[in-house]
């Protein structure tokens, strides 16, 4: 059995205020949630104090963006020591929405995962095809490209999350089935294995992104190679504490990922 902590992470993108903000992080201090379930919350960034100063300290906070260099004339731009001058631990980069919105390239987000992790924070960083893509039969080539550029600035891999999100299935109620998930996530932790190493194939979280709900986490996160989430619209509703429970068993004992 592997010792992959499971892990969820919530997307709140650029959504909420800080009464609808606030109910949520009530709900979720007040939940009963599985000890065996890493959390962490991405909130915009003018709600990163906020968030961090109220959310329970069992449960970690990420900006949902920042730039490749600690400080300097790029207006609008956050950089890793402000989001840790907040308190926050983490941070969301390579984003389908930064990618495609906000036209970062390949090299960009690389910079930026390198930069991040030089300044201590931990990092969630996303793949993933659009639909033309997989349905030409390239989901293997952009996704491997994508972890290419991010592997090529990773040198500590405790501090990475690898987050697949497939673009067709982010927030259009289209949501990869189970074995569409475990087949790139299997193929990922392969592509880990011969270009990374065993160890770090064997040890890093790959979790799974796009239309993921209370009613279809379960079957997600029991394939093999699915380590948790990163939920998106769902993260703002009551059902992301049933989410964070997904593999929470009766007796209150996870089950970890074989």
């Amino acid at each position: 059995m592997s010792s992959r902590k499971f892990f969820v992470g919530g997307n709140w993108k650029m959504n909420g205020d800080k009464k609808s903000l606030g109910d949520l992080i009530t709900t979720l201090n007040t939940a009963s949630l599985n000890d065996e379930t890493e959390v962490v919350c991405g909130a915009p960034t003018v709600y990163l104090d906020f968030a961090r100063s109220n959310l329970d300290a069992r449960m970690g906070v990420a900006a949902q963006n920042c730039y490749k260099v600690a400080k300097g004339a790029f207006t609008g731009e956050i950089s890793p020591v402000m989001i840790k001058d907040c308190g926050v631990e983490w941070v969301i980069l390579g984003h389908s929405e930064r990618r495609h919105v906000f036209g970062e390239s390949d090299e960009l987000i690389g910079q930026k995962v390198a930069h991040a992790l030089e300044s201590g924070l931990g990092v969630i960083a996303c793949i993933g095809e659009k639909l033309e893509e997989r349905e030409a039969g390239t989901t293997e080539e952009v996704v491997y490209a994508q972890t290419q550029a991010i592997a090529d600035n990773v040198k500590d891999w405790s501090k990475v999350v690898l987050a697949y999100e497939p673009v067709w299935a982010i927030g259009t109620g289209k949501t990869a089935s189970p074995e569409q998930a475990q087949e790139v996530h299997e193929k990922l932790r392969e592509w880990m294995r011969v270009n990374v190493s065993e160890a770090v194939a064997d040890s890093v979280r790959i979790i799974y992104g796009g239309s993921v709900t209370g009613a279809n986490c379960k079957e997600l996160g029991s394939q093999n190679d699915v380590d948790g989430f990163l939920v998106g619209g769902a993260s703002l509703k009551p059902e992301f504490v049933d989410i964070i429970n997904a593999l929470w068993t009766p007796h209150g004992f996870s089950l970890l990922i074989l």
